[in-house]
Formats: structure tokens, sequence, C-alpha cells
């Protein structure tokens, strides 16, 4: 006869596999932000960036802002962007048509 499983220990084990996970994602979010130097802006400025950032649709945007991710974590300077695109230091480039107030 086979020994049954114990559904409720092994359901207990995931959960808190699953929450020893979500602890070490958020924790390490913290440290990007830190990383990064946006620990300094204010948490209204950040949210605001981060939701933009989720909102942007435009691929070309994305590819630049994942290779200066890429960039920042192989430690090599960031190279500005190029001619009147260039964004002051610390902020996210405007979608592209957008016109700064």
């Amino acid at each position: 006869m086979r020994k049954p499983h114990d559904f409720d220990s092994e359901l207990k084990a995931l959960a808190d596999k699953a929450k020893a996970l979500k602890e070490r994602r958020v924790r390490q979010f913290g440290e990007l932000v830190t990383a990064c130097g946006a620990d300094a802006l204010d948490a209204d400025l950040l949210a605001g960036a981060l939701l933009h950032a989720a909102m942007v649709k435009d691929t070309a945007t994305k590819e630049g802002w994942r290779r200066a991710g890429a960039t920042f974590f192989r430690g090599e300077k960031r190279q500005p962007a190029s001619g009147a695109e260039r964004s002051p230091s610390g902020t996210l480039p405007l979608e592209s048509g957008a016109a700064s107030a």
C-alpha cells in the first residue's frame, strides 16, 4: 500500500516558498532603486516614472531603456543620447513627439 500524500504540508511548503520568493524580489527591487541612485527621488516622482515606463508601447523607447539598463549592470558608463534627444541626467526620455512644458 502506498503512503498517502500530506497535501496540507505540501501546500504550506509551496506557500512558504512563494512568500520567500516574493520577499526576495521586493528586496532586489529596493536594492536596484538604491544602486541606480533613484532612492534620492521623491516617491511620487519615482512611482510616476515607473508607471510611465510600464505604459509605454514604443518598442524603440523600451529597447533604448533596456540597453541603458544592460550597460548599467555591466558597470560601463552610460552613453548620452544624440542631439536634441538628450535628457537631463536621471530623467526618463519623453516619448517621441511629446513637447516639454
